[in-house]
């Protein structure tokens, strides 16, 4: 049976979040928590409630209890992650449940935080604002993308529209002149120049380009009309799209893409379309410079943990994605470490959670030191575990990093008083390596790395265990 709740009109509130959990008691104490913090709270005591309450009213976030009669938390998140209209529900677990496994599957089946009871309120209330704020900046870059497909959809039709009267136009250089001047995107047409013997483009002849484009690279189109300076040009910007625009001519198939130039200084993106006219192509040319770096800060923003600065585990997943690709292609070691602080849950007891957030914090930026390869990441996975992702780094490689790692977090001595293994803060690391192929995954060799992080935890912790079959 789900339980009533005040239907205030949503805007006067920050978000609406549905609490699942079969304690009464701790009901009361998270919708009172929530509401006093100007949240919207919906509540449920068993799983089938909460499907009923998300079908009829989408929420913006769900804490979501693990320890549930009939339907556990796991099961609720499956079948909410496998509805389209509910799977964009961020879901955070809530559980006295605290080994690794658990956390893990919490992961696994689409959950994007995990809080343990007891909780804290401070905490609960840093997380649910964190992933809001995520949701809000994933909706926003998603706008933006619709209206930059709008946008190239429009261009990709003017395009269409312009290479239908091309034909009229290069018959009067009067209306060539006066449509060239008038447009708001930079635009020419080149010809190919291609060698007597071999008939391979050398370069293209500018047959006529506006001002706007002229203007956006510092010259005057009497400058560039009826010169061979596109190779030279382009070699500056890109050396590959010089072929690019080869293509284009040689096969039909138009170009789209994005570059970026720097000009004395001055950073700027552009995006062009070209297409194939008679024995060269035409190029529209659009300044997307405020519009890129929008949408490069909310991709930023999005990929950094708001608590430690580094990466946060979506952009890990991303990373080592891309990476086990690269690896796999190249036939690199691909590594990672898992790594945890030693007896946290103990230090947040005894110092309080803020003291725990500079504490996390403080070792975050200590590894992010350590490991500064440009192509290595250092990412929060969750709570107390961090992750290091290591290309091209063998298990050698990796245990010497996990070794560096523990020395530097010794170094700046952080106090521990509650721990039982050292009088500072200490680590267990877990490491694991492979060769990325068609017969592994990036989810194995993180469950390697898991296993071997167990293994350090069993044996006592404060210590670097690589993981063996």
């Amino acid at each position: 049976m789900m339980t009533k709740y005040n239907d205030l009109p949503k805007q006067n509130f920050e978000a609406t979040i549905l609490i699942v959990d079969d304690n009464l008691a701790n009901l009361k104490v998270l919708a009172t928590l929530l509401k006093t913090n100007s949240y919207q709270v919906r509540k449920a005591i068993d799983g089938e409630s909460a499907l009923l309450s998300v079908e009829t009213d989408v929420p913006d976030l769900i804490l979501l209890d693990i320890k549930m009669p009939e339907l556990d938390g796991y099961q609720v998140c499956e079948r909410l992650k496998r509805n389209a209209k509910t799977q964009e529900i961020p879901i955070i677990f809530i559980s006295a449940l605290n080994e690794v496994f658990d956390k893990v599957k919490a992961f696994e089946v689409g959950g994007i935080d995990y809080i343990t009871k007891p909780f804290q309120e401070e905490e609960v209330l840093a997380r649910i604002k964190s992933q809001l704020t995520i949701q809000k900046q994933k909706r926003l870059l998603k706008k933006e993308r619709k209206l930059l497909k709008i946008e190239q959809d429009n261009l990709k039709k003017e395009i269409r529209q312009r290479k239908e009267a091309e034909a009229i136009l290069y018959q009067s250089r009067a209306m060539i002149s006066s449509i060239l001047n008038s447009s708001l995107d930079g635009i020419a047409a080149m010809a190919a120049l291609r060698d007597n013997r071999s008939g391979n483009v050398l370069n293209f002849s500018c047959l006529v380009v506006n001002p706007i484009l002229a203007r956006a690279f510092n010259q005057e189109p009497e400058d560039l009309t009826g010169k061979l300076v596109v190779k030279k040009f382009l070699d500056k910007i890109n050396g590959n799209l010089f072929d690019d625009f080869v293509n284009v001519v040689e096969t039909g198939k138009s170009l789209e893409k994005d570059i970026y130039f720097d000009n004395q200084g001055e950073r700027k993106w552009y995006h062009f379309i070209a297409v194939k006219l008679g024995d060269g192509f035409a190029i529209t040319v659009r300044n997307i410079t405020e519009r890129k770096n929008l949408e490069l800060e909310l991709n930023q923003i999005a990929a950094i943990d708001e608590l430690t600065g580094i990466a946060n585990r979506r952009s890990f997943q991303e990373t080592i994605a891309k990476e086990w690709r690269r690896c796999r292609r190249e036939k690199q070691p691909l590594s990672v470490i898992l790594f945890d602080l030693d007896y946290f849950k103990l230090y947040n007891d005894f110092y309080g959670h803020q003291a725990g957030d500079i504490c996390l914090r403080k070792v975050a930026q200590v590894v992010k030191k350590v490991v500064n390869r440009p192509y290595d990441l250092v990412a929060r996975y969750g709570g107390e575990e961090f992750v290091i992702l290591l290309p091209n780094t063998n298990q050698r490689g990796a245990t010497l990093i996990a070794k560096l790692v523990q020395q530097a977090i010794r170094k700046i001595a952080i106090p521990h008083q509650e721990s039982k293994v050292s009088s500072i803060v200490s680590l267990s690391l877990g490491i694991a390596s492979i060769i990325p192929s068609a017969e592994s995954s990036p989810d194995a060799l993180i469950a390697m790395a898991d296993k071997a992080l167990y293994t350090a935890k069993q044996e006592g912790r404060n210590r670097a265990i690589a993981f063996t079959v």
